[in-house]
């Protein structure tokens, strides 16, 4: 092993510390963790069931508990049953309590036939040292012609952990919608001067709008519109992409 002469000492100390904190900076790291509950516990087919698989911040830090926090008022918004979210503390909570909606109807219509049915997978899919973007594609039925199949993008500050809102994300958001909606125009072959519901959409007031999900790919940001957003059910999710070299003026952070 070389030996170094005492006054580079410092100087090595420094630069290791340097570089622990260079590599430290990603500091956010994700386990998944799953719940699966069914109603009752001993049900063999066709049960009532709540199956979840997400990514729960670790370490106990702000940024890991904002995160962890916003991941689950989140999903008692995609998961819940009547006018008001659950108000559950965590996912076993909420597990149980979709299953209790599903146990009262029951007892108070015995003849129910459907079988209520929640699964959610989160993942990160986009993560540097300044953006954590957490997607979560979910499915619910509770009754009816069909259920709910959809996405939820959640976009953080890496260094926070606060949620990055359009106004924070873009620099002029109303610029980038501009260049969305001529972008999504020439995807769907609609003239500049045409309505934009011309081509079956259902844009309130025939006016564009960004997605309520907007997500970080690797080639490119992904505009995902869901089910009912601008189009009929039947119509399904709507999707426009956005290559980095033409979004990155737009964005606040790269």
């Amino acid at each position: 092993m070389p030996k170094f002469p005492a006054f580079a000492k410092p100087a090595l100390l420094l630069l290791l510390v340097s570089v622990l904190l260079v590599s430290c900076k990603k500091s956010v790291a994700f386990e998944n963790e799953k719940f699966h509950k069914k109603y009752p516990e001993n049900c063999q087919s066709n049960c009532p069931e709540i199956f979840i698989e997400l990514p729960i911040a670790q370490g106990g830090t702000t940024p890991s508990d904002s995160i962890n926090q916003k991941v689950l008022a989140t999903m008692k918004q995609i998961i819940y049953v009547g006018e008001k979210p659950f108000t559950s503390k965590d996912y076993d909570e909420l597990s149980t309590a979709f299953l209790d909606s599903y146990r009262r109807m029951k007892e108070k219509d015995p003849q129910e036939r459907f079988d209520w049915e929640a699964k959610v997978n989160g993942a990160v899919v986009y993560h540097t040292e300044n953006l954590i973007n957490i997607v979560l594609e979910h499915y619910t039925f509770t009754g009816g012609a069909h259920g709910y199949a959809g996405k939820h993008s959640l976009i953080f500050d890496a260094e926070t952990g606060h949620s990055l809102t359009n106004q924070k994300l873009f620099k002029d958001p109303k610029a980038f919608a501009d260049y969305a909606e001529g972008k999504f125009r020439n995807k769907f072959g609609i003239g500049q001067g045409d309505p934009l519901n011309s081509k079956g959409f259902m844009f309130e007031n025939d006016e564009f709008i960004l997605p309520e999900t907007i997500i970080f790919e690797k080639d490119g940001l992904l505009l995902f519109y869901n089910p009912y957003e601008i189009a009929s059910y039947a119509q399904g999710p709507q999707e426009l992409l956005l290559p980095y070299n033409e979004v990155d003026p737009y964005l606040n952070l790269k």
